[in-house]
């Protein structure tokens, strides 16, 4: 079974951590302090991860159906419990694609494959939140 270690280094005097993921690449998460730069929460980011997570399998289904599209887009919105421990309870993942000949039933194809098959980081959500989706053509 493959094993993930991610090493999580505070850094001093802050509310921020810096991230160091198995394949050697740094992400800042925490909080924004006033007048710095501004960092991902790590809320945020699990969101960011559903997306994408989401986005690789359908790129990658999409291009062995040899379908072409002129843009993508995944909004993600997520419903946060107001009670502690705050999580996210219910998520929306909107998929948006863009083209002028876009092929719907193969598109519908990739996204129910990756939300029923593929995408690990919706099948973790599926353990906490109710999970809707929408498919938008542009």
């Amino acid at each position: 079974m493959k094993t993930n270690t991610v090493i999580t280094n505070w850094k001093k005097d802050t509310t921020q951590f810096d991230c160091i993921g198995p394949n050697g690449v740094s992400t800042i998460l925490g909080t924004s302090e006033e007048g710095k730069e501004k960092i991902s929460s790590p809320k945020a980011m699990m969101l960011s991860s559903l997306a994408v997570c989401s986005g690789l399998d359908i790129v990658a289904i999409l291009k062995k159906m040899k379908v072409e599209l002129e843009d993508f887009k995944i909004n993600t919105v997520a419903r946060l419990t107001e009670e502690h421990p705050k999580y996210y309870d219910e998520v929306t993942v909107v998929y948006h694609f863009f083209g002028s000949e876009i092929e719907k039933d193969k598109v519908e194809k990739a996204v129910d494959l990756s939300i029923t098959k593929y995408c690990g980081v919706m099948e973790m959500f599926r353990n906490f939140s109710k999970i809707k989706t929408e498919i938008k053509y542009n």
